[in-house]
């Protein structure tokens, strides 16, 4: 008989390309004892991730502690799988590589000015698949 699910380590080049299909994640951060996790739009940019913000909270929090996890995930009736990256971020303030990462076309979800963009440097990648027979029920 069948295993009812799996749970697998992915192996960190598909993390990247498993990231690199989306779009959306949510990134983690904290200051002053207390975890925040905010919805982003992301882009991969070879080894890093790239996003955009706007003055407020997010940035605020990021420049007081540039510790952050970036998670993304795809969930389906048979299989799901998550990716963390954890690392730096940091505040892009370099009119020429504004310029250069302008040109990435990274689109952001609401229409809202986002001039801000951040960088994260990789620390650590990894992530997760599982899947499931949607026809099994086990009873608690």
């Amino acid at each position: 008989m069948a295993e009812p699910f799996t749970m697998n380590d992915i192996p960190t080049d598909e993390c990247w390309q498993l990231l690199d299909s989306q779009r959306f994640g949510r990134l983690a951060v904290a200051v002053r004892g207390g975890p925040d996790i905010y919805p982003i739009n992301f882009l991969v940019d070879g080894d890093r991730v790239l996003m955009k913000t706007g003055a407020g909270t997010k940035l605020f929090q990021v420049t007081l502690n540039n510790a952050v996890a970036l998670e993304a995930d795809v969930v389906t009736d048979t299989e799901a799988w998550s990716v963390v990256v954890r690392g730096v971020a940091r505040v892009v303030d370099s009119f020429s590589e504004k310029y250069e990462l302008d040109e990435k076309h990274l689109d952001t979800w609401l229409p809202t000015s986002k001039p801000v963009y951040i960088t994260i440097e990789h620390t650590e990648v990894s992530g997760r698949r599982f899947t499931r027979d949607p026809n099994v029920h086990i009873e608690d």
